[in-house]
């Protein structure tokens, strides 16, 4: 048997259990702050149609949900998705995995840093007439408190993350009733279908397939249950339960939160939807429907944010340590503290790239635009991951549980998942492959040339390694055990973690 560890403490075995593993990805998917925001962002293309299209992205993601938890029973690892796809596929597509998901992820936190000046300094110009312009003044701010969180380690930041994201779910689930109610006749099941999506140049399904790309960003986080596979209890269940209960859960939510605004606005009226209010149009609906209570709908959204923010540290640390640990990324990721036992390195390095990349682009653009660029990226990659991650199902099972392998489980659900991504993806990386794909406006068609610039530097990299560190790819298949550590590979020190070759059961 071999193993992989590293030098000093690991992370802390047994940490966490099922509730904080579960909004671990609550949070991550941000409920609030994707409802105001990244969902809006589609009505521009699918315009009263935008129940449909997520609708559209609730099943896709439910497909990889299911997958995760299937892979999740056999291979718990804070790798994760690399993990999942360097034993089902080959070590060098893990690697290719964990390289997008590693440049992924900082855009998520600079994103929700984004949103947050956005809601904050939108209040104060409204009700004390200061300049907008401060809006990095949030970011700073924003940045700082999910540091702390993330500093202290995965059990304050996760159970911080828990009440931070029952109350924004509280808050707009009951002003999403008011709004039904409140729309009365207005009712209606034909923002279901493409009747409404009547976008000039985005007509019909092309418009819905367009706005399934920010349904979608919506949805990403469900899987950020995974990298916690380390920290938590019984990690081959409780990651499994938490992945996929949170997809549906929260997809629900998505659904039902949306059809109420439609209504609410109007099917028609859709089209300037996320311009409402200055990008904020669910707290527009709030002041017209609760009078002062619009101010609990800010605090839901910063909340949101804030939450969000702290979930996409969490996953972008363990993935970062996962990585240094077995040397693709550098040594120093995979430190943990002595008394937090957090990857107190990633995390302060992670938190520098996200402050960079926001006030970078929130200065080169406007805090909104960045926010649609970074959130395009985002989801461009991790649509790439999910459907990495779909093959990789139908093959890990084939080969190596077989006597597991079901159809429909193994199978069908991973191919109907790859069928429903495809188009989304050309459309994210502005591939106008098919009639109804339709091409996104400048500066958001940047993200497939940013990605495809980032991959083609990844298989620069990934050449190297063949080449000098063969062994390290092949580390990518490792998986945790929770087991004291027996023989150390690769001349690092041993810890109490061990690490074994994915598909043996231990």
């Amino acid at each position: 048997m071999t193993s992989v560890g590293h030098e000093g403490p690991s992370l802390e075995r047994n940490a966490i259990g099922l509730r904080e593993v579960l909004f671990q990805s609550v949070t991550a998917m941000a409920p609030a702050g994707a409802v105001a925001f990244s969902i809006p962002a589609g009505a521009s293309f699918a315009a009263g149609a935008l129940p449909l299209a997520t609708v559209l992205a609730l099943i896709a993601c439910m497909f990889v949900a299911l997958t995760i938890g299937e892979l999740a029973r056999h291979l718990p690892s804070a790798g994760n998705f690399c993990t999942y796809t360097s034993k089902g596929l080959h070590p060098w597509v893990g690697f290719l995995v964990a390289w997008g998901y590693a440049f992924a992820e900082p855009f998520m936190e600079s994103l929700c840093f984004l949103l947050l000046g956005i809601v904050a300094t939108g209040f104060f110009n409204t009700e004390f007439g200061w300049s907008t312009g401060w809006w990095w003044a949030w970011v700073v701010v924003g940045l700082a408190v999910v540091f702390w969180l993330g500093y202290r380690g995965v059990k304050v930041s996760t159970k911080t993350g828990t009440w931070l994201g029952v109350f924004e779910i509280i808050v707009i689930g009951a002003l999403s009733i008011w709004l039904i109610v409140d729309a009365g006749g207005r009712n209606t099941l034909s923002v279901f279908t493409t009747q409404h999506a009547t976008v000039s140049g985005s007509l019909g399904m092309s418009g819905v397939i367009a706005a399934c790309v920010y349904s979608i960003l919506a949805f990403t986080g469900f899987e950020s249950a995974v990298p916690l596979a380390e920290e938590a209890r019984d990690p081959k269940r409780t990651i499994r339960k938490a992945v996929v209960f949170s997809c549906l859960a929260i997809g629900a939510f998505y659904v039902f939160t949306t059809y109420a605004a439609t209504v609410w606005i109007g099917p028609g009226h859709m089209t300037g939807f996320a311009s409402l209010n200055d990008n904020n149009p669910w707290t527009h609906m709030a002041k017209s429907v609760w009078g002062v209570g619009w101010l609990v709908v800010v605090v839901a959204i910063v909340n949101s944010e804030f939450a969000n923010a702290n979930a996409a540290s969490n996953v972008t640390t363990r993935t970062w340590y996962a990585m240094g640990r077995i040397r693709l990324f550098p040594k120093m990721l995979a430190t943990v503290h002595p008394r937090f036992r957090s990857p107190h390195v990633a995390v302060m390095v992670e938190s520098v790239i996200a402050l960079v990349l926001a006030l970078w682009l929130g200065f080169q653009y406007s805090p909104y635009t960045a926010f649609l660029l970074m959130a395009t990226i985002f989801t461009l990659i991790l649509i790439l991951v999910y459907i990495a991650v779909l093959i990789a199902c139908i093959t890990y099972y084939w080969r190596f549980q077989r006597a597991e392998f079901n159809v429909i489980m193994h199978g069908l659900i991973p191919l109907l998942g790859i069928a429903v991504f495809v188009p989304v993806f050309l459309t994210a990386a502005g591939i106008p492959a098919f009639s109804f794909v339709a091409k996104l406006s400048y500066p958001i068609s940047l993200a497939g040339p940013v990605v495809g610039a980032w991959m083609a530097i990844g298989i620069v990299y990934l050449v190297y390694l063949h080449k000098r560190h063969p062994q390290r790819l092949a580390d990518t298949a490792m998986v945790f055990v929770d087991e004291p550590i027996g023989v150390v590979g690769d001349g690092l020190a041993g810890s109490d973690a061990q690490l074994e070759p994915a598909g043996v059961e231990p």
